[in-house]
């Protein structure tokens, strides 16, 4: 069996670098503070001996050396380009097998989640995991053939239209979609307990068929 791999695409935790939404409401230093120990959470609930667990950084060189992030984690420089160039660079990048990418601040992301995401890719050439605004959470290749060329050309980041420009660019590959989980990109998306729960999820959906 092939090796497989899960990325979490991290930025580093600096006041008004990231999370900057959130900040505007909260604050930026307690935006960069529940940013920190969410993704802290998270890497604790996602290893797991099943995958390979890999971090790509941002900015690359700070990210590289940071002492923030786990020092036993391997980590790779995200690069330059927009979200989609950077994504696309990490799924060629690896090595065979079925590759996954994540962000880091959903908080409902489980092992549970993951898995489900690998078990798809036994059966499709990809798969997506929804998020309730139109974007994705996760995204994966079981990159049994070379990663489409196409792959993100045109996807309209950052609104409604992510998840369905994605999958138009996959062109004719099967994918599969799994939970809905949403990110955390205002207050209003903190749950009361301090985020540390999923704010929403469902039922795997079916499989998506071109055409």
């Amino acid at each position: 069996m092939r090796p497989q791999t899960i990325v979490v695409m991290l930025k580093e935790p600096r006041p008004g670098r990231v999370k900057t939404r959130l900040g505007r409401e909260i604050g930026m230093v307690a935006a960069a503070w529940w940013f920190r120990h969410q993704v802290a959470r998270l890497l604790r609930r996602i290893e797991d001996p099943r995958w390979h667990l890999l971090l790509a950084v941002s900015p690359d060189a700070e990210g590289m050396t940071s002492r923030v992030w786990p020092a036993h984690l391997p980590r790779v420089p995200q690069g330059a380009g927009d979200l989609g160039d950077r994504m696309a660079r990490l799924l060629r990048s690896q090595p065979p097998g079925p590759v996954c990418i994540i962000g880091a601040d959903i908080p409902g992301i489980t092992r549970g989640h993951i898995a489900r995401a690998f078990a798809a890719l036994g059966r499709n050439d990809a798969v997506i995991g929804p998020a309730p605004d139109g974007g994705y959470w996760l995204i994966g290749l079981r990159r049994g053939a070379a990663v489409p060329a196409a792959l993100f050309n045109g996807v309209r980041w950052s609104g409604p239209h992510a998840r369905a420009d994605t999958i138009r660019s996959l062109g004719a590959a099967r994918v599969a979609l799994i939970d809905t989980l949403r990110d955390v990109d205002e207050a209003r998306d903190l749950s009361p307990a301090g985020d540390r729960r999923p704010v929403a999820g469902s039922p795997p959906a079916p499989p998506h068929r071109p055409g």
